[in-house]
């Protein structure tokens, strides 16, 4: 499935640049807010769900190549997260559901874990 297909479908918000998300595909599924776990467990092109809005998720996502990353609980990164994520081409999302909604979500699209 496409990242565009995974938007609509959950309804996501988007915090950074405008893509084209319909060439972007999501191979995966992955979710924690440990960062040495997204970064041993976490595959290339997954979607990495995580109520991390910090600066952090940019560095471990542009290291890992992931699809997007999705903010949970209305946990807002600030500008310069922001920013720094549009720098290294980091597509974050955010959404008010929690985690385990979103997670169950992306196992009834057909997206598994890695």
């Amino acid at each position: 499935m496409n990242l565009q297909e995974v938007i609509d479908s959950l309804q996501l918000n988007l915090l950074t640049e405008e893509k084209d998300f319909s060439t972007i595909e999501v191979t995966a599924g992955y979710t924690s807010d440990l960062l040495s776990c997204v970064m041993t467990g976490a595959q290339d092109q997954c979607i990495w769900v995580t109520l991390i809005a910090h600066n952090n998720i940019v560095a471990v996502a542009s290291l890992l190549n992931v699809a997007a990353v999705v903010i949970t609980e209305d946990a807002q990164p600030d500008e310069t997260t922001i920013a720094r994520a549009n720098e290294q081409s980091i597509t974050l999302l955010s959404t008010p559901s929690p985690t385990f909604t979103i997670v169950g979500q992306l196992w009834d699209m057909g997206l598994r874990g890695t």
